[in-house]
């Protein structure tokens, strides 16, 4: 067995609408300052590229111009097998709530493999469905008088977090299973949902906050490649019996 120090250059910074350019330009820069160069914009609500977000990236612009823009999180998440988002309110969902410095280690389990660190709007977060295709939930603790931190403050302290864990963290290096990429498994949770609600076990007006147990459980479950095949043949298999039952 040999040991290897996780990189943190397969992460990716994942932005959900940023408005701020100067926002923008202060996280370009601190991704560098840390050793991370994977920037995703998810539709943007700004000009990445423009004089004030370069101004800010100073020796960090390649990390602007390589960002990559895309329409939905999903799209973001494409091929990552594990995802943190961060959060700035209440939230009474299924996940539980974690603390930087106790969740971020997690990310650095798959060193070969890319992860995100998913953060929401300067002025709402993330929405409930946003949060939805995380695994893990960070809140950054902060005086209860004045909780709200900046967008780039946040990235900053979570980049801050993963050097000094990178720095001091080694995995044994071990035989790994195909886990299954968060695009992989987010069409099961749809033929799922899709399903439970054909059957009656869930109501439109209530299957979101039921599918959160089992995303919830899933998640646990660090599903293979292989196994959401089969669970996803299972479903195939159970429409098609209702669908002949049906017509019978």
């Amino acid at each position: 067995m040999t040991i290897k120090k996780p990189s943190l250059a397969g992460i990716k910074i994942i932005l959900v609408e940023p408005a701020g350019e100067l926002n923008v330009g202060s996280i370009a820069r601190v991704m560098k300052n840390f050793g991370l160069c994977d920037l995703i914009l998810v539709n943007p609500q700004c000009d990445h590229s423009s004089f004030e977000a370069l101004k800010m990236a100073v020796h960090a612009k390649e990390i602007l111009e390589n960002a990559v823009i895309v329409n939905s999180l999903p799209a973001a998440l494409q091929g990552c097998v594990r995802a943190i988002a961060t959060i700035g309110r209440d939230y009474d969902g299924e996940l539980p709530i974690e603390d930087p410095r106790d969740a971020l280690p997690w990310l650095l389990a798959e060193p070969e493999k890319p992860v995100a660190l998913i953060f929401g709007r300067e002025d709402r977060g993330l929405t409930n469905q946003e949060i939805n295709y995380a695994q893990k939930l960070v809140f950054i603790p902060t005086n209860p008088e004045y909780s709200s931190l900046n967008l780039a403050t946040a990235v900053s302290i979570c980049c801050y977090e993963l050097s000094q864990l990178a720095e001091n963290f080694v995995t044994e290096k071990i035989p790994t299973t195909e886990i299954a990429p968060l695009d992989v498994i987010e069409p099961y949770y749809q033929e799922l949902e899709s399903l439970l609600i054909s059957i009656g076990y869930l109501y439109p007006h209530t299957a979101a906050s039921r599918m959160e147990k089992f995303r919830y459980l899933y998640n646990r479950a660090h599903l293979q490649t292989t196994e959401v095949a089969m669970l996803r043949g299972i479903l195939k298999q159970m429409q098609w019996a209702i669908k002949n039952h049906r017509q019978k």
